[in-house]
């Protein structure tokens, strides 16, 4: 009974006593174990939901592009923290200045070959395609003239003409673009917009006092005028210190006047008529042959005349000169036993694209006396200045077209 008692005692033990007792040391072991495993596997998921912002599990299982669309604040800061940040600035300032060094060398290769800038007015180029603005390129065809040699291009040495070269258009259009520098303010402004910015716009262009008419010399830039002329002393001033500034004014008026009043009654006269010229180029017989234009003869009152002209009143090497005028005299060709007082000016005319100003000359014409003198052919530029650029584009022409009005005062 008692084998039987020992084996049923020994089947009715709990499943625990059969196993081995772990000892203290052994538990400790593994408890450290495992919460070395969990904090590892911790800082990783902290890790990862610190740079993506979505649980573990999600990270784990999901697509990148799923995620970002699940969390577009984290795609955000995650794209700006990645590229962002100081790239921000860097690219766009490398930007312009890439456009400002591009717009540099397309300026540069748009230039005239001349005088190295860019074509205010027209851009002519040779055989070779090399480029010209037009005053440089009239400039060329007036040397060649004066030197009596054909006008080739500096660059490739091909002879230019108005009949050989061309312009071109394109480069026109893509200069107009371009910016170019104010010379007052010193802004940049696309080319073809540059001078009406200059003449109406620009705060820094130089400007008179509205009392300029009364003496005042002041002359400053354009927002300095409303406090100039609040400040000015002028209009305090007497009228008998006015009077000398009024007084170089009346004197201007009066000689404009006095050319108007004439021209009205040269036009009144009976014996009045004009004529079409075209003067054509010629070469002395001298040992240095000068250039100089003459008219074919022409009817007038009776008489055969001529109109001689002749450049920097017959320099010996005008073309070292850059300031050039035209002169030009009439000639009576035939006898007249009765002196003739004649007054005369040269207009444009239908045939002719010559800017000129009205300057009315007179002569006495006698049997000794058959040469007037020679008088200044005023050629205004643009800009107010000397005619030399008018000039240089007359004389690259083949000939001077202009409409001549003499008078006869009986």
């Amino acid at each position: 009974m008692s084998t039987v008692e020992s084996s049923s005692s020994a089947v009715q033990q709990p499943p625990s006593s059969t196993l081995p007792m772990l000892g203290d040391n052994q538990v400790t072991t593994m408890q450290l174990q495992m919460q070395a495993s969990t904090s590892s596997s911790s800082s990783a998921g902290g890790s990862s939901m610190s740079s993506v912002g979505v649980p573990l599990d999600t990270q784990s299982s999901e697509p990148p592009t799923k995620k970002q669309m699940l969390d577009p604040n984290a795609a955000s800061s995650s794209s700006s923290s990645s590229g962002g940040g100081g790239g921000g600035s860097g690219p766009a300032g490398t930007g312009s200045g890439t456009n400002e060094k591009l717009a540099y060398r397309i300026s540069t290769a748009l230039c005239c070959a001349v005088c190295l800038d860019l074509p205010k007015t027209a851009m002519y180029q040779c055989q070779m395609g090399h480029l010209m603005c037009a005053a440089c390129f009239t400039h060329l065809l007036a040397d060649g003239r004066l030197r009596d040699q054909i006008a080739t291009c500096p660059n490739c040495r091909v002879e230019i003409s108005k009949s050989t070269a061309s312009r071109n258009l394109a480069v026109e259009k893509a200069a107009s673009e371009l910016p170019s520098e104010c010379q007052f303010c010193n802004k940049e402004f696309p080319y073809k917009s540059l001078e009406r910015h200059e003449q109406h716009e620009c705060q820094e262009r130089p400007t008179k006092c509205k009392y300029h008419r009364i003496g005042c010399q002041w002359r400053g830039p354009y927002h300095e005028t409303t406090e100039h002329e609040r400040n000015c002393l002028h209009p305090q001033k007497s009228g008998f210190e006015v009077m000398a500034a009024l007084e170089a004014h009346d004197v201007k008026i009066k000689e404009e006047k006095k050319m108007f009043s004439t021209l009205i009654d040269l036009l009144s006269y009976e014996k009045i008529i004009f004529n079409d010229l075209q003067m054509k180029p010629y070469r002395t017989d001298e040992y240095v042959h000068k250039l100089f234009y003459e008219t074919a003869r022409f009817s007038a009152f009776n008489q055969q005349w001529v109109v001689k002209a002749r450049i920097n009143n017959s320099q010996r090497d005008p073309h070292q000169s850059n300031e050039r005028t035209i002169t030009y005299q009439l000639i009576l060709k035939t006898k007249t036993s009765t002196p003739m007082s004649i007054h005369f000016f040269a207009l444009k005319g239908p045939f002719s694209d010559m800017k000129v100003s009205t300057q009315i000359y007179k002569h006495e014409f006698t049997e000794t006396s058959t040469e007037s003198d020679y008088y200044v052919l005023p050629l205004p530029d643009g800009n107010g200045a000397s005619g030399s650029s008018e000039c240089n584009r007359m004389l690259a022409n083949k000939g001077i077209n202009f409409r001549y009005f003499p008078h006869l005062l009986i």
